[in-house]
């Protein structure tokens, strides 16, 4: 077996400390480290580092290096550095704590440990960033719900370290009667992550655009219903616009601008559907001429009404 000076590998004199020793492997391993080093020797000088660092940094093995050189083992091929190997998980080698700690504190989290020249991921890599957009839906979407297809820019990181700005466009299944301001999440559609980890959420905010006929009081919707003085004062039967279409209203005699009318069930779906409200609002017809101006003047004196009686 090929001589190894351990103690030239670490760059430390023969009578170094204990913690000259540790200070040179921390600042050798994170430089040769292939996490962080792509040159094609990088890894072979990290497998000596650590093999060296376990023979100097154990008291007992060093003293049988310092002794036997070659022969420190009596016999027993050194491979890998230390008994099972400086990547095992036998006897004095990194396994599981000290290794994986060191690692993480200097890298992070996310490092690869080798074993046997196979490599295993000893931390889950991060995940990418949560991405939070809003989403203008218009009132009809929000209630039959159905397929969407959305735009949006998103950061796409470069093993550079620097993020790209990428358009992505994907299709967003709306459930339905989704409300204002309901977030909906889906899974790993976020910012990718660096280094292989999981993509993060995206999470959609729904704004219901305005409506030119309806209005949205929570679950409920307003309608505004304009009618004719005749209509309100002798009643009838109309059709009424819902979101699900058209439905008869029987208006009874009598009816004031500012009532409601109740259609049940004809408001936002859900566990706590709405119903649809049905404000009446009396329209009087403009005078245009003096046969029109003639009539009200008549009505003013046909009816002794009085609508400020307070």
């Amino acid at each position: 077996m090929k001589y190894q000076d351990y103690y030239q590998i670490l760059g430390v004199s023969r009578d170094a400390d204990e913690a000259e020793i540790k200070k040179s492997y921390r600042k050798l391993a994170r430089q040769y480290h292939p996490d962080v080093n792509s040159e094609a020797s990088a890894e072979e000088k990290f497998k000596q580092v650590n093999e060296a660092y376990e023979v100097l940094k154990d008291a007992e093995k060093r003293q049988a290096y310092d002794r036997f050189g070659t022969d420190w083992k009596h016999g027993h091929e050194f491979s890998g550095a230390g008994r099972g190997g400086a990547y095992s998980g036998g006897g004095g080698g990194f396994s599981g704590g000290d290794f994986s700690d060191f690692f993480e504190s200097i890298f992070g989290g996310g490092f690869q440990q080798q074993t046997g020249g196979r490599t295993r991921q000893a931390r889950t890599a991060p995940n990418g960033e949560d991405h939070q957009l809003k989403l203008n839906i218009s009132l009809e979407e929000a209630y039959h719900g159905g397929t969407k297809t959305i735009q949006f820019s998103q950061k796409n990181p470069s093993s550079s370290g620097h993020s790209a700005v990428e358009m992505k466009k994907l299709k967003v299944n709306l459930p339905k009667g989704v409300a204002q301001g309901q977030k909906i999440r889906l899974s790993k559609q976020g910012h990718p992550a660096p280094g292989g980890g999981q993509p993060g959420d995206l999470y959609l905010e729904m704004d219901i655009l305005p409506h030119p006929y309806f209005k949205l009081d929570g679950n409920d919707v307003i309608f505004r219903l304009p009618i004719t003085p005749w209509e309100a004062a002798q009643g009838t039967t109309l059709q009424v616009p819902t979101l699900s279409g058209k439905v008869d209203l029987k208006i009874k005699p009598g009816m004031q601008s500012g009532q409601k009318m109740r259609l049940k069930g004809k408001g936002m779906p859900g566990p706590t559907g709405g119903d649809q409200l049905v404000e009446i609002m009396i329209q009087t017809p403009p005078v245009q001429n003096e046969e029109d101006e003639k009539f009200y003047r008549q009505m003013k004196k046909q009816f002794d009404f009085n609508p400020r009686s307070f």
